[in-house]
Protein backbone atom coordinates (compact mmCIF):
# COMPACT_ATOMS: atom_id res chain seq x y z
CA UNK A 1 0.00 0.00 0.00
CA UNK A 2 3.12 2.48 1.11
CA UNK A 3 4.34 2.11 -2.56
CA UNK A 4 1.36 2.08 -4.18
CA UNK A 5 0.76 5.82 -2.64
CA UNK A 6 4.29 6.84 -3.18
CA UNK A 7 4.21 6.10 -6.78
CA UNK A 8 0.67 7.90 -6.83
CA UNK A 9 2.30 10.61 -5.34
CA UNK A 10 4.67 11.00 -7.82
CA UNK A 11 2.82 10.26 -10.59
CA UNK A 12 0.57 13.54 -9.52
CA UNK A 13 3.37 16.13 -8.96
CA UNK A 14 4.76 14.73 -12.44
CA UNK A 15 1.84 15.74 -14.07
CA UNK A 16 1.74 18.92 -11.73
CA UNK A 17 5.12 19.89 -13.08
CA UNK A 18 4.47 19.07 -16.57
CA UNK A 19 1.25 21.24 -16.42
CA UNK A 20 2.90 24.20 -15.08
CA UNK A 21 5.79 23.50 -18.25
CA UNK A 22 3.10 23.76 -20.51
CA UNK A 23 1.19 27.15 -18.94
CA UNK A 24 4.60 28.76 -18.97
CA UNK A 25 5.53 27.85 -22.83
CA UNK A 26 1.83 28.78 -23.09
CA UNK A 27 2.51 32.33 -21.35
CA UNK A 28 5.83 32.84 -23.18
CA UNK A 29 5.10 31.95 -27.12
CA UNK A 30 1.41 32.35 -27.60
CA UNK A 31 1.04 36.19 -28.23
CA UNK A 32 -2.69 35.82 -29.17
CA UNK A 33 -4.18 32.86 -27.87
CA UNK A 34 -3.17 33.14 -23.99
CA UNK A 35 -5.09 36.10 -23.44
CA UNK A 36 -8.30 34.02 -24.88
CA UNK A 37 -6.81 30.89 -23.26
CA UNK A 38 -6.85 32.24 -19.52
CA UNK A 39 -10.59 32.93 -19.55
CA UNK A 40 -11.33 29.13 -19.46
CA UNK A 41 -12.24 27.06 -16.17
CA UNK A 42 -9.87 24.34 -15.31
CA UNK A 43 -9.35 21.62 -15.94
CA UNK A 44 -10.08 22.93 -19.37
CA UNK A 45 -7.39 25.41 -19.76
CA UNK A 46 -4.75 23.67 -18.69
CA UNK A 47 -5.81 21.01 -20.60
CA UNK A 48 -5.58 23.68 -23.89
CA UNK A 49 -1.97 24.43 -22.33
CA UNK A 50 -0.96 21.28 -23.36
CA UNK A 51 -2.40 21.51 -26.35
CA UNK A 52 -0.72 24.79 -27.48
CA UNK A 53 2.61 23.49 -25.61
CA UNK A 54 2.77 20.35 -28.21
CA UNK A 55 1.91 22.43 -31.10
CA UNK A 56 4.61 24.79 -30.16
CA UNK A 57 7.44 22.38 -29.42
CA UNK A 58 5.95 20.21 -32.52
CA UNK A 59 6.72 23.67 -34.60
CA UNK A 60 9.81 23.98 -32.89
CA UNK A 61 11.12 20.89 -34.71
CA UNK A 62 10.92 22.20 -38.19
CA UNK A 63 11.41 25.27 -37.61
CA UNK A 64 13.88 26.42 -34.65
CA UNK A 65 16.95 28.08 -36.13
CA UNK A 66 19.55 25.78 -34.70
CA UNK A 67 21.72 24.39 -37.05
CA UNK A 68 20.20 21.21 -37.03
CA UNK A 69 19.63 19.76 -40.71
CA UNK A 70 16.52 18.67 -42.17
CA UNK A 71 17.42 15.12 -41.86
CA UNK A 72 18.09 15.02 -38.14
CA UNK A 73 14.81 17.07 -37.66
CA UNK A 74 12.81 14.60 -40.34
CA UNK A 75 14.02 12.03 -37.22
CA UNK A 76 13.22 14.42 -34.38
CA UNK A 77 9.57 14.42 -36.07
CA UNK A 78 9.20 10.33 -36.11
CA UNK A 79 10.34 10.00 -32.43
CA UNK A 80 7.74 12.71 -31.74
CA UNK A 81 4.90 10.46 -33.57
CA UNK A 82 5.80 7.53 -31.97
CA UNK A 83 6.14 9.66 -28.73
CA UNK A 84 2.41 11.16 -29.25
CA UNK A 85 1.47 7.64 -30.13
CA UNK A 86 2.36 6.63 -26.53
CA UNK A 87 0.91 9.03 -24.97
CA UNK A 88 -1.88 8.81 -26.46
CA UNK A 89 -2.11 5.43 -25.53
CA UNK A 90 -1.12 5.78 -21.74
CA UNK A 91 2.22 4.61 -21.84
CA UNK A 92 4.69 6.20 -19.25
CA UNK A 93 7.37 8.65 -20.42
CA UNK A 94 10.57 9.97 -18.37
CA UNK A 95 11.21 13.28 -18.51
CA UNK A 96 15.06 12.62 -19.85
CA UNK A 97 15.06 16.26 -21.54
CA UNK A 98 13.42 19.48 -21.52
CA UNK A 99 10.60 17.76 -24.27
CA UNK A 100 9.67 15.08 -21.95
CA UNK A 101 8.42 17.60 -19.28
CA UNK A 102 5.43 18.16 -21.89
CA UNK A 103 3.85 14.25 -21.96
CA UNK A 104 1.85 13.58 -18.56
CA UNK A 105 0.03 16.87 -19.01
CA UNK A 106 -0.20 15.64 -22.73
CA UNK A 107 -1.02 12.71 -22.16
CA UNK A 108 -3.85 13.55 -19.28
CA UNK A 109 -5.40 16.06 -22.12
CA UNK A 110 -5.77 13.81 -25.21
CA UNK A 111 -6.85 10.62 -23.53
CA UNK A 112 -8.84 12.59 -21.27
CA UNK A 113 -11.11 13.75 -24.14
CA UNK A 114 -10.28 10.90 -26.30
CA UNK A 115 -8.74 12.30 -29.04
CA UNK A 116 -7.17 10.39 -31.66
CA UNK A 117 -3.98 9.85 -32.35
CA UNK A 118 -4.51 10.33 -36.29
CA UNK A 119 -5.30 14.11 -35.16
CA UNK A 120 -1.78 14.81 -34.04
CA UNK A 121 -0.29 12.89 -37.11
CA UNK A 122 -1.87 15.23 -39.23
CA UNK A 123 -0.08 18.08 -37.46
CA UNK A 124 3.40 16.20 -37.75
CA UNK A 125 2.82 15.88 -41.96
CA UNK A 126 2.12 19.94 -41.96
CA UNK A 127 5.56 20.41 -39.79
CA UNK A 128 6.77 17.70 -42.34
CA UNK A 129 6.11 19.81 -45.53
CA UNK A 130 7.55 22.99 -43.76
CA UNK A 131 10.68 21.03 -43.66
CA UNK A 132 11.34 21.06 -47.44
CA UNK A 133 9.09 23.85 -48.28
CA UNK A 134 7.34 23.09 -52.08
CA UNK A 135 5.29 25.86 -53.42
CA UNK A 136 1.38 24.97 -53.21
CA UNK A 137 0.36 24.79 -56.91
CA UNK A 138 -3.72 25.46 -55.56
CA UNK A 139 -5.81 26.68 -52.95
CA UNK A 140 -6.43 22.76 -52.22
CA UNK A 141 -3.09 22.28 -51.35
CA UNK A 142 -2.87 24.94 -49.17
CA UNK A 143 -5.91 24.06 -47.32
CA UNK A 144 -4.80 20.62 -46.52
CA UNK A 145 -2.07 22.31 -45.06
CA UNK A 146 -4.38 24.69 -42.83
CA UNK A 147 -6.52 21.37 -42.11
CA UNK A 148 -2.87 19.89 -40.92
CA UNK A 149 -1.46 23.06 -38.61
CA UNK A 150 -4.76 24.44 -37.27
CA UNK A 151 -7.87 22.45 -38.11
CA UNK A 152 -6.77 19.65 -36.20
CA UNK A 153 -6.34 22.25 -33.75
CA UNK A 154 -9.73 23.68 -33.44
CA UNK A 155 -11.55 19.92 -33.60
CA UNK A 156 -9.10 19.05 -30.66
CA UNK A 157 -10.18 22.12 -28.79
CA UNK A 158 -13.98 21.72 -29.40
CA UNK A 159 -13.55 18.27 -27.03
CA UNK A 160 -11.74 19.83 -24.98
CA UNK A 161 -14.30 22.56 -24.31
CA UNK A 162 -17.10 20.37 -25.16
CA UNK A 163 -19.48 20.71 -27.90
CA UNK A 164 -22.86 19.77 -29.47
CA UNK A 165 -23.87 19.68 -33.13
CA UNK A 166 -21.73 16.18 -34.18
CA UNK A 167 -19.99 16.51 -37.13
CA UNK A 168 -21.76 19.87 -38.61
CA UNK A 169 -19.70 21.71 -35.59
CA UNK A 170 -16.41 19.72 -36.16
CA UNK A 171 -16.67 20.98 -39.69
CA UNK A 172 -17.25 24.32 -38.25
CA UNK A 173 -14.07 24.32 -35.90
CA UNK A 174 -12.06 23.51 -39.03
CA UNK A 175 -13.00 25.86 -40.84
CA UNK A 176 -12.36 28.60 -37.86
CA UNK A 177 -8.89 27.15 -37.24
CA UNK A 178 -8.62 27.59 -41.24
CA UNK A 179 -9.45 31.40 -40.88
CA UNK A 180 -6.72 31.53 -38.36
CA UNK A 181 -4.28 30.22 -40.03
CA UNK A 182 -4.83 32.49 -43.48
CA UNK A 183 -4.54 35.14 -41.08
CA UNK A 184 -1.23 33.93 -39.50
CA UNK A 185 -0.08 33.32 -42.79
CA UNK A 186 -1.00 36.59 -44.62
CA UNK A 187 0.40 38.70 -41.26
CA UNK A 188 3.61 36.45 -41.75
CA UNK A 189 4.02 37.15 -45.52
CA UNK A 190 6.98 38.51 -46.25
CA UNK A 191 9.16 36.61 -42.95
CA UNK A 192 7.87 33.66 -44.09
CA UNK A 193 9.47 34.29 -48.12
CA UNK A 194 12.56 35.35 -46.93
CA UNK A 195 12.79 31.93 -45.24
CA UNK A 196 11.80 30.05 -49.10
CA UNK A 197 8.31 29.80 -47.77
CA UNK A 198 5.47 31.10 -50.14
CA UNK A 199 2.01 29.53 -48.72
CA UNK A 200 0.40 31.77 -51.10
CA UNK A 201 -0.74 29.20 -54.06
CA UNK A 202 1.03 29.67 -57.16
CA UNK A 203 -2.28 30.07 -58.89
CA UNK A 204 -3.15 33.09 -57.31
CA UNK A 205 0.21 34.80 -57.86
CA UNK A 206 0.22 33.98 -61.52
CA UNK A 207 -3.64 35.29 -61.52
CA UNK A 208 -2.69 38.85 -60.04
CA UNK A 209 0.76 39.50 -61.75
CA UNK A 210 3.21 38.72 -58.62
CA UNK A 211 6.42 36.97 -58.25
CA UNK A 212 7.42 35.10 -55.24
CA UNK A 213 10.60 37.75 -55.07
CA UNK A 214 8.08 40.38 -54.81
CA UNK A 215 7.26 38.72 -51.69
CA UNK A 216 10.86 38.21 -50.36
CA UNK A 217 12.09 41.62 -51.01
CA UNK A 218 8.83 43.53 -49.90
CA UNK A 219 7.71 45.09 -53.18
CA UNK A 220 4.32 46.36 -53.26
CA UNK A 221 2.37 48.01 -55.61
CA UNK A 222 -0.90 47.44 -57.04
CA UNK A 223 -0.76 43.96 -58.29
CA UNK A 224 0.52 43.35 -54.66
CA UNK A 225 -2.69 44.82 -53.37
CA UNK A 226 -5.06 42.66 -55.72
CA UNK A 227 -3.39 39.58 -54.33
CA UNK A 228 -3.89 40.79 -51.12
CA UNK A 229 -7.93 41.95 -50.81
CA UNK A 230 -8.44 38.47 -53.20
CA UNK A 231 -6.60 36.72 -49.94
CA UNK A 232 -7.94 38.45 -47.39
CA UNK A 233 -11.60 37.83 -49.15
CA UNK A 234 -10.87 34.38 -48.70
CA UNK A 235 -9.79 34.36 -45.11
CA UNK A 236 -13.29 36.39 -44.47
CA UNK A 237 -15.30 33.76 -45.94
CA UNK A 238 -13.61 31.33 -43.51
CA UNK A 239 -14.56 33.41 -40.98
CA UNK A 240 -17.95 33.57 -41.87
CA UNK A 241 -18.51 30.01 -42.74
CA UNK A 242 -17.61 28.98 -39.22
CA UNK A 243 -19.82 31.76 -38.01
CA UNK A 244 -22.18 29.55 -35.94
CA UNK A 245 -19.41 27.77 -33.60
CA UNK A 246 -19.71 29.96 -30.47
CA UNK A 247 -23.47 29.03 -29.99
CA UNK A 248 -22.49 24.99 -30.37
CA UNK A 249 -19.48 25.10 -27.40
CA UNK A 250 -20.22 24.77 -24.22
CA UNK A 251 -21.30 28.00 -22.41
CA UNK A 252 -18.10 28.20 -20.08
CA UNK A 253 -15.53 28.16 -23.36
CA UNK A 254 -16.89 30.53 -25.45
CA UNK A 255 -15.51 33.63 -23.71
CA UNK A 256 -12.23 32.11 -25.02
CA UNK A 257 -13.22 30.75 -28.49
CA UNK A 258 -14.69 35.10 -29.02
CA UNK A 259 -11.88 36.48 -27.99
CA UNK A 260 -9.19 34.46 -29.76
CA UNK A 261 -11.18 34.60 -32.93
CA UNK A 262 -11.71 38.35 -32.27
CA UNK A 263 -7.81 38.88 -31.65
CA UNK A 264 -7.58 37.41 -34.98
CA UNK A 265 -10.21 38.58 -37.03
CA UNK A 266 -8.84 42.29 -36.00
CA UNK A 267 -5.60 41.53 -37.20
CA UNK A 268 -7.13 40.46 -40.29
CA UNK A 269 -9.17 44.16 -40.65
CA UNK A 270 -5.46 45.68 -39.58
CA UNK A 271 -4.09 43.67 -42.60
CA UNK A 272 -7.18 45.10 -44.85
CA UNK A 273 -6.68 48.33 -43.99
CA UNK A 274 -3.10 48.32 -45.30
CA UNK A 275 -2.19 45.43 -47.29
CA UNK A 276 1.74 46.50 -47.87
CA UNK A 277 2.56 46.81 -43.78
CA UNK A 278 3.25 43.25 -43.92
CA UNK A 279 6.04 43.91 -46.55
CA UNK A 280 7.80 46.07 -43.60
CA UNK A 281 6.74 44.81 -40.15
CA UNK A 282 4.80 42.31 -38.45
CA UNK A 283 1.33 43.39 -37.88
CA UNK A 284 0.20 43.05 -34.13
CA UNK A 285 -2.27 44.05 -31.66
CA UNK A 286 -1.17 45.81 -28.59
CA UNK A 287 -1.62 43.62 -24.93
CA UNK A 288 -3.92 46.51 -23.47
CA UNK A 289 -6.13 45.79 -26.90
CA UNK A 290 -6.05 41.83 -26.27
CA UNK A 291 -7.05 42.53 -22.40
CA UNK A 292 -10.22 44.62 -23.85
CA UNK A 293 -11.38 41.62 -26.11
CA UNK A 294 -10.94 39.25 -23.55
CA UNK A 295 -12.95 41.74 -20.97
CA UNK A 296 -15.82 42.35 -23.39
CA UNK A 297 -15.87 38.39 -24.43
CA UNK A 298 -16.50 37.70 -20.68
CA UNK A 299 -19.15 40.33 -20.58
CA UNK A 300 -20.75 38.92 -23.58
CA UNK A 301 -21.02 35.75 -22.37
CA UNK A 302 -22.06 36.80 -19.26
CA UNK A 303 -25.12 38.84 -20.90
CA UNK A 304 -26.36 36.08 -22.79
CA UNK A 305 -26.09 33.47 -20.10
CA UNK A 306 -28.70 36.20 -17.97
CA UNK A 307 -30.44 36.56 -20.89
CA UNK A 308 -30.68 32.74 -21.56
CA UNK A 309 -32.10 32.36 -17.83
CA UNK A 310 -34.40 34.95 -18.40
CA UNK A 311 -35.82 33.39 -21.31
CA UNK A 312 -36.27 30.01 -19.86
CA UNK A 313 -37.62 31.30 -16.15
CA UNK A 314 -40.20 32.91 -18.63
CA UNK A 315 -41.09 29.87 -20.63
CA UNK A 316 -41.79 27.91 -17.25
CA UNK A 317 -43.91 30.53 -15.79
Amino acid sequence: MTLIAASSSVDQQRLIDSQRFCRQITRSAAKNFYYGLRLLPEPKRSAMFALYAYMRLVDDIADREDGRSVAQRTLELEDWRKLTHEAVGGEDHAADDVTGDIWPAFSEMARGHKLPAHLFDAVIAGQQRDLTPAAFETFGQLHEYCYQVAGVVGLASIHIWGFEGGEETEKLAVARGVALQLTNILRDLREDAQRGRVYLPQEDLKAMGVDPDDLRYGRGGDAFNRLMRFQIERAEAFYAKSSGLEARVAADSRPTLTAMTEIYHRLLHKVASAPELVLHRRVSLSVWAKLRIGWHACRASRAAAVEGSETAAAAVS
